[in-house]
């Protein structure tokens, strides 16, 4: 049972019909929070789609209309192109569909608002905002424009970037706020700050996790991690208080996203091994980080 399900873990075309599936999601819901949360309250949503919808509505102050999924296609393709030789094929089909269906959704949909207060309009609708863009990236891809271009950076340093996402739809939204007023720009940056603190919490690519098993076989377990991971194993002599038997203890450190698929391989060649598994706030040196695919 252990080897059918990592080998439809494994599978290719299972992942990408699953990411798909994420995709879409994830763009079902952020259409539904700018219809029903942000449009009611005149907020101003987060990268490439806030800059369509700010597009839009300046162009409407000069008496002429500039459709936001327009604005989100314009604004979007380019960046995909300008990374696309950087990350896969899968990556940017997968960030196009996105925004794409966002474009389309924003067309097609029309959601009819939840609440009434604004307060509850910002609360919730930054939330599920940072959780569309979760699932995005949760698909290995992205929601295109300012995400795409983080990703890709990260990627490359191996640092989150979305402290700095932040400071950039600030921007929009003080332009926002010149045009349109304070109190809509004020509340907007709340919005944003909710959405990407979200992002923060849920998305941890690039958090490290350290494994410690403790086993009396260590060339099994070494043997069968490293033919499936990336990373090197340390193995330390250890001695069993209760047991009076010698044991070894098997160390690593593996991406947070990769932790469950190590614990895993593992127990199926080992099932009575004990692990043990803690937050690594800190590691310098080399470390392989699997690329976005």
């Amino acid at each position: 049972m252990a080897d059918t399900i990592k080998n439809m873990q494994k599978s290719t075309k299972l992942r990408f019909i699953f990411s798909v599936i994420l995709t879409i999601a994830s763009a079902i819901g952020q259409v539904y929070v700018i219809q029903v949360f942000m449009n009611p309250c005149n907020l101003l949503s987060s990268g490439f789609t806030g800059v369509a919808i700010l597009i839009n509505k300046i162009s409407a102050l000069f008496g002429f209309d500039f459709s936001t999924s327009l604005g989100i296609l314009l604004l979007n393709i380019p960046a995909a192109l300008l990374c696309y030789k950087s990350v896969s094929k899968r990556f940017t089909f997968l960030s196009f569909l996105q925004f794409g269906l966002v474009s389309l959704g924003l067309q097609l949909f029309e959601f009819a608002p939840f609440f009434d207060d604004k307060i509850l309009n910002i609360l919730f609708g930054g939330f599920l905002y940072g959780i569309s863009i979760v699932l995005a990236l949760k698909a290995d891809g992205s929601t295109g424009g300012t995400d795409f271009i983080a990703l890709y950076v990260s990627n490359k340093i191996h640092k989150s970037l979305w402290d700095y996402v932040f400071i950039f739809n600030a921007i929009i939204i003080i332009i926002f706020g010149l045009f349109f007023g304070w109190e809509p720009a004020g509340y907007s940056i709340v919005f944003q700050f909710i959405s990407t603190r979200t992002i923060s919490g849920f998305y941890h690519r690039y958090a490290q996790v350290t494994l410690e098993v403790t086993t009396d076989d260590p060339e099994t377990v070494s043997d069968i991690f490293i033919e499936n991971f990336r990373h090197g194993m340390t193995i330390i002599p250890g001695y069993g208080a209760y047991s009076k038997k010698k044991y070894y203890i098997c160390k690593t450190i593996v991406s947070s996203y990769e932790e469950r698929d190590a614990i895993d391989c593992i127990r199926s060649v080992k099932p009575n091994v004990i692990i043990n598994s803690y937050k690594t706030n800190h590691f310098y040196g080399s470390f392989y980080q699997k690329p976005i695919e």
